[in-house]
């Protein structure tokens, strides 16, 4: 069973409910009926004016049976938005008046649907900037407990499956934040490693990358790589993290043996975190093109709740795929 696959059936069996709040776009549209068909999801709800998503869906010839429409200029739920939505803001100076204008975002509404508990997860981006998405998130859902930062992951995956979990592994962050500070590369190396027990559903040994392995260089770029080793170990005790290593020194048994002897994450690294997102960034794009990789992500890690940003190139499938590994995400 491939990842998307396997990540298709968990999502069946958990059975949640999805927010997608750009209800009139026609790929998303097309991922509405095709996941409420394979039943990855409970419930499935379209944001914005009925007529046009009614219209919209007709253009493009697809059903709406079994999925809901949420308008939110005349929904029910308008009233109590505005209000949790004018908490939040306040202190920013919204207004209540303001707050009920504002809340009729529908990446604010899908938002906001998530935090309620109305729906589990919100994908988006296919009609919208990155930029305007991680706002909503980061507005409204807001990041889990004692993270400050989001952070994204991808899941890559190898042909040759001696890397890794079967060849699949988690790079890390290759999309989000450029130059992380010390405390940010900790809270990426925890937050990559839980994405690592959902998506991968295997323990997490996590290598911290650098162009140093255990002091074989001297540089502050080394040492910010060492002091993030520190915070995760003493905020997550339990993680098999080490660091610093050089990537062979992180997936090839015998050097990392060499480099790194008993270490217990050197040489048998499921997840990798760069330090940085320009070598984040290369790094999964050599994979891709050189090691003809699959490439599924980013996906967003450090949420309260579930969110998932799109690429506006994205196809149908891909979509359909995204969906399937967000809401794997889900808390029981």
């Amino acid at each position: 069973m491939s990842f998307v696959e396997n990540m298709k059936a968990k999502a069946v069996k958990m059975q949640k409910k999805l927010v997608l709040p750009e209800g009139t776009e026609p790929r998303t549209m097309a991922a509405a009926r095709i996941i409420k068909d394979e039943n990855i999801v409970s419930e499935v709800y379209l944001v914005g004016e009925t007529s046009a998503v009614n219209s919209a869906a007709a253009a493009e010839g697809i059903s709406l049976e079994g999925i809901s429409v949420l308008d939110p200029s005349s929904s029910d739920l308008a009233e109590g938005y505005a209000q949790e939505y004018y908490e939040l803001r306040k202190h920013k100076g919204l207004t209540l008046e303001a707050a009920r204008e504002q809340i009729k975002d529908n990446l604010k509404w899908g938002a906001m649907m998530v935090r309620k508990g109305d729906a589990d997860a919100m994908v988006a981006g296919a009609d919208n900037p990155t930029g305007k998405v991680l706002v909503a998130g980061f507005t409204i859902i807001k990041t889990a407990p004692g993270v400050t930062s989001a952070s994204s992951c991808f899941v890559m995956d190898f042909p040759d499956k001696k890397w890794g979990k079967d060849g699949l592994m988690i790079f890390s962050d290759c999309a989000t934040i450029p130059d992380p500070t010390v405390e940010q590369l900790a809270e990426i190396t925890i937050q990559s490693s839980v994405s690592c027990k959902t998506f991968l559903q295997t323990e997490p040994l996590t290598a911290m990358l650098s162009f140093s392995t255990k002091g074989s260089a001297s540089h502050p770029n080394v040492d910010k790589v060492t002091e993030a080793l520190k915070i995760v170990q003493e905020k997550a005790p339990e993680l098999k993290v080490d660091g610093e290593m050089q990537l062979d020194a992180a997936i090839v048994e015998s050097v990392g043996a060499k480099k790194a002897p008993g270490s217990a994450v050197a040489g048998k690294a499921n997840t990798l975190v760069f330090p940085d997102l320009q070598s984040g960034n290369i790094g999964y794009k050599l994979a891709q093109r050189f090691g003809n990789a699959g490439a599924y992500g980013p996906f967003l890690q450090g949420f309260a709740k579930p969110i998932s940003d799109l690429s506006r190139g994205c196809s149908v499938e891909d979509i359909v795929n995204t969906i399937a590994v967000t809401m794997t995400q889900v808390e029981d």
